[in-house]
């Protein structure tokens, strides 16, 4: 009971570290923000862009520090060596839980060029977090179902044009481009549902990373295909707050990005898009296999 109260009273610390570190980078990054928007000078908004690319970065960089000062996120990371901040990259990863996120952000701050991520359009209502991604181009999606498309078909292709248009203000400063492949976190019950052939994976859908290949043409020097595995069950992230979490593995593997890939037309050539769902598929096989060698 003692050690439970202890992990709990941890927890409660670690989220209001939390909550008043985003009240402060969070508000600071919002006045940068309105200046960028109010000078519509190219030339100051791309100083302007880097210096909330450096607040963002305080910003994680001292989340970090509580997490190693809480001893909260133990991680044993794989293929760190020969990054660069100066190169721009698209990053991908396996998806189990919101930790995720943080845990990319732990292994690659200031190692390689602000994270991007594809959020939901809902998050961007979130207080101060939606703000502070809508200020620092974060791309929101809406996810439409197949019933209201056929509703409303001037809708399809919506998320295409969101991810034009993010890509290129992604051209301006190097960046990394991070896309969960399975589009959702795993679950036993997603897993069933779509009949994956994989053990630990759902299955990739490979449109949105060949729509960012194809928008950012040859800005993409590389792909990083990044594992998480964690020990035990999959944690959220009131565990990570506690310290309930067991070692966390990182495995990140450089891959090139040749220039067939973003060559093609994913929507409009079936060939493109059977060699694309190919090649995606046989990375995907590989990463269900490391996966299975760290679950033993």
């Amino acid at each position: 009971m003692q050690q439970r109260n202890g992990s709990t009273f941890k927890g409660v610390v670690t989220v209001s570290a939390m909550a008043l570190n985003v009240i402060v980078w969070v508000t600071v990054l919002l006045i940068v923000a309105l200046f960028k928007f109010l000078l519509p000078i190219p030339a100051v908004r791309r100083l302007l862009s880097r210096v909330m690319t450096a607040l963002a970065e305080g910003w994680i960089g001292t989340n970090n520090a509580l997490f190693r000062a809480m001893g909260s996120l133990p991680l044993d990371t794989r293929g760190l060596k020969g990054l660069s901040t100066n190169e721009w990259y698209l990053v991908v990863s396996n998806h189990q839980s919101w930790v995720d996120i943080l845990v990319l952000q732990a292994v690659f701050n200031r190692r390689i060029p602000f994270l991007k991520f594809f959020l939901k359009q809902q998050l961007i209502w979130v207080p101060f977090l939606g703000l502070a991604w809508w200020a620092l181009d974060f791309p929101f999606m809406r996810r439409h179902s197949p019933e209201y498309l056929e509703k409303h078909p001037e809708k399809r292709g919506e998320d295409l044009d969101v991810t034009r248009r993010a890509c290129e203000k992604f051209r301006l400063i190097p960046t990394s481009v991070m896309n969960f492949v399975e589009g959702t976190r795993f679950t036993e019950r997603k897993h069933a549902e779509f009949k994956s052939p994989y053990r630990h994976l759902l299955p990739p859908r490979p449109g949105a990373t060949s729509f960012v290949l194809s928008a950012m043409g040859g800005m993409l020097h590389s792909m990083l295909d990044v594992t998480i595995a964690y020990t035990g069950r999959t944690p959220s992230f009131w565990d990570l707050c506690c310290g309930r979490m067991g070692t966390v593995t990182v495995d990140i593997r450089r891959r090139p990005i040749d220039e067939w890939m973003s060559a093609g037309d994913y929507a409009g050539d079936p060939a493109f898009r059977a060699r694309f769902k190919e090649w995606l598929a046989g990375i995907w096989t590989e990463k269900d296999q490391l996966l299975d060698r760290l679950d033993t």
